[in-house]
């Protein structure tokens, strides 16, 4: 499982491309993110996405409170069922910061606390 910028170029190595924010990202339209499905409901609440702001001086809490929004998340199981499905997945994310995002969060969810 990969994580990439929705607004990187696809890859030949991307295999399914899932979009999991809650917003549709700014500036791009649906045929150039070529994006498979958009699971935006894995992504973290709004309450959550605001109070974090993308500051890096909140990370570590910002992780444990999604990551107890995602032990509680239907669309957890919808994620995993498209691990099954597909061998190559790229969780797709829109924010800047690329160590300090949900898509960070949920790689590492999905990697250690599910049967994959």
């Amino acid at each position: 499982m990969y994580i990439k910028r929705v607004y990187e170029p696809t890859g030949n190595n991307d295999g399914f491309r899932i979009l999991v924010d809650r917003l549709w990202p700014r500036g791009i339209n649906k045929e150039k993110a070529n994006i498979d499905a958009w699971l935006k409901e894995v992504a973290p609440s709004a309450a959550l996405r605001k109070w974090f702001n993308h500051e890096p001086a909140k990370w570590k809490s910002f992780v444990e409170k999604y990551t107890d929004e995602l032990k509680k998340s239907e669309a957890v199981n919808e994620l995993q069922n498209f691990i099954k499905k597909h061998k190559i997945i790229t969780l797709l994310y829109a924010v800047h910061d690329e160590q300090h995002n949900n898509a960070v969060v949920l790689q590492n969810f999905m990697q250690t606390n599910l049967d994959n």
